[in-house]
């Protein structure tokens, strides 16, 4: 009968399943999951063309001056059309070689860089370098160099000067950095106001923690109460049903009865103690001293070796350090033995290490990890450090995002931690957990004369979270961004003013002519022979002194030096015409105010 009701049930081999209901959630599944698929990709597609449109409007502002503006040659108008379109383009991937394209274009107009044309596209890429990178250093780097092109060109160009080279620095500043500024400082607002959602975030979880362990400590006390009243009724019991077994006038059916009653008891009230206990574990562990444990930190940390992991322990105690000065005292070491701890702080440094190796394998497997435990006579510090993920092991367990070796808020929930830190705190001691250079670190000061502290010395204080810490150093860079869209651009300023006034003096003073030179010269002496003579600057290269009368006829130059470094000094004129100077006088500097 057995065999035929099993092949009346056997199902065909490959079949699908008979009945009316065969394959449904298999067809449920998979329209959910379409329906996901779909949702996915229609916001993927609708984040696309919003990129694409905000592209294609940051093309058409640095675009628009191209065809009304005619400071650039039109030559130099129809490449850079191209070019800022592919500087639109690759504005999001490249912010930094993006904004050079308008830079490389202005430079090329002109050595000054600025220009109508190409200037508001240096501004919006500017800005948008600083708002989409992290690192200040490769835009800094190249703002240097693009003052160093610029020098370059104003040294060794014709008809360049270094005047051209501040007026680029200038342009540097204010097209460029100032910009970048400004959008160094948008990019950390945004990082604060995702901070402070975060921090909203973890509060909530935090408080659902509080109200789980609230609900537990509940439980443990009805617990509590179950345990005590049954308990008492079940001994009764038991009391009474051995009193009955002993009892004159029973029969032996009823006295086997009654001791099994008793025994029954007996077991009940053995079952319901380990069944209130395990309902009492997690919330009574923190609030009560716990036993010293078995194991020692040597053997968690060989136990943890010989599985393969790469750990060292390095014990620091007090006895050492001070054994070389005791070394001629026989008998007078450590009144007690330094390895022995009390039992609070002994679970407690237990656990911090325990807890600490395995967030270490998990986060940063192949990683080297160091275990340190310095001891002294009141108090004892234990640090368990490990270093990145070695290139070929991967990071497995760790979330996206999140850096390897880091089990931060963005590598697992923290509860682990938390309860490090309530137990080191109940200890009498701190505990810290933060990232380093190259990995992580996980330290626990304890000491070993403190008494526990209560849980309600605990309830309402618990410290600076990580969180908070977070969100005040995300502060901190706003505040400090927002001081330096404010002091970087004046302070520079001020030191570009001084630079121009500083070189404007140099060629003040190189540009005087003096009079016994000017008393040596002869008319009709060759050019060649009177320039190595003259000063390295003239008074004005680009217009005539004010007060100047003009040139003399069939003079093919003149040029005009100071008598004195003063603005309002004569001047000297010396004009050449074919070779050889033709004339020379002396002339006034003065503005015909009439």
């Amino acid at each position: 009968m057995n065999s035929s009701a099993r092949a009346r049930t056997r199902r065909p081999a490959g079949g699908p399943a008979a009945g009316p209901g065969a394959g449904r959630p298999d067809g449920v599944h998979g329209r959910f999951r379409d329906r996901l698929k779909g949702r996915l990709g229609e916001g993927l597609r609708r984040r696309r063309v919003r990129e694409a449109l905000a592209d294609l409007a940051l093309f058409l502002f640095m675009a628009y001056p191209l065809p009304f503006l005619t400071d650039v040659p039109v030559w130099l108008r129809v490449v850079a059309a191209p070019l800022l379109a592919a500087a639109a383009a690759m504005s999001r991937r490249a912010p930094l070689a993006a904004a050079t394209v308008p830079a490389v274009l202005g430079l090329t107009a002109t050595p000054e860089l600025f220009t109508s044309t190409f200037a508001p596209g240096l501004v919006a890429l500017s800005f948008l370098l600083g708002r989409r990178t992290q690192d200040v250093r490769p835009s800094l780097i190249a703002a240097v160099l693009l003052c160093v092109a610029g020098l370059v060109l104003a040294l060794t160009l014709p008809g360049a000067d270094l005047w051209a080279w501040f007026t680029l620095v200038s342009t540097v500043l204010f097209a460029a950095v100032l910009p970048w500024l400004l959008g160094r400082f948008r990019r950390q607002q945004y990082e604060l106001h995702s901070a402070g959602w975060e921090l909203a975030a973890r509060m909530e979880r935090e408080q659902q923690l509080v109200a789980e362990r609230t609900r537990l400590r509940e439980r443990s006390r009805i617990a509590g109460d179950m345990h005590d009243s049954l308990g008492h009724d079940l001994s009764l019991i038991a009391v009474r049903a051995a009193a009955l077994q002993v009892s004159a006038g029973v029969d032996a059916d009823a006295s086997a009865s009654a001791a099994e009653l008793r025994q029954a008891a007996a077991d009940a009230t053995e079952r319901l103690r380990q069944i209130i206990g395990l309902l009492r574990q997690d919330t009574t562990e923190l609030h009560q001293e716990p036993p010293t444990v078995s194991e020692t930190v040597p053997d968690l940390v060989a136990r943890t070796a010989a599985s393969g992991v790469d750990i060292t322990l390095r014990h620091h105690t007090a006895q050492e350090a001070t054994e070389e000065a005791d070394a001629g005292e026989a008998g007078e070491g450590a009144e007690s033995d330094p390895s022995r701890l009390p039992p609070l702080v002994d679970r407690a440094l237990h656990r911090v290490v325990q807890e600490a190796i395995t967030n270490a394998t998990k986060h940063a497997p192949g990683s080297a990890i160091t275990v340190e435990i310095r001891q002294r006579s009141t108090e004892v510090d234990v640090t368990v450090r490990n270093g990145s993920v070695p290139e070929a092991v991967p990071a497995a367990g760790a979330d996206a995002g999140a850096d390897a070796g880091q089990p931060g808020p963005g590598g697992g929930s923290g509860t682990g931690l938390i309860s490090l830190d309530e137990r080191v705190r109940q200890a009498g001691g701190t505990f810290r957990a933060h990232p380093t250079d190259d990995g992580y670190e996980v330290t626990a000061h304890l000491p070993l004369t403190a008494e526990p502290i209560p849980p309600a010395a605990f309830e309402g204080g618990a410290g600076i979270s990580r969180s908070r810490e977070e969100l005040a150093q995300a502060r901190q860079r706003v505040r400090r961004g927002m001081v330096n869209v404010l002091w970087i651009p004046v302070a520079a300023t001020a030191a570009l003013a001084v630079l121009m006034y500083g070189f404007q003096l140099y060629t003040s003073h190189q540009s005087v002519l003096p009079q016994h030179t000017f008393e040596d010269l002869r008319t009709g002496d060759a050019e060649t022979s009177v320039t190595p003579r003259l000063p390295s600057y003239e008074f004005d290269e680009e217009s005539r002194p004010y007060g100047a009368p003009p040139d003399p006829p069939h003079t093919d130059e003149c040029r005009f030096y100071r008598t004195a470094t003063f603005d309002n000094s004569p001047l000297y004129r010396l004009c050449f015409a074919d070779g050889r100077l033709s004339h020379k006088d002396r002339v006034t500097n003065e503005r015909d105010d009439g």
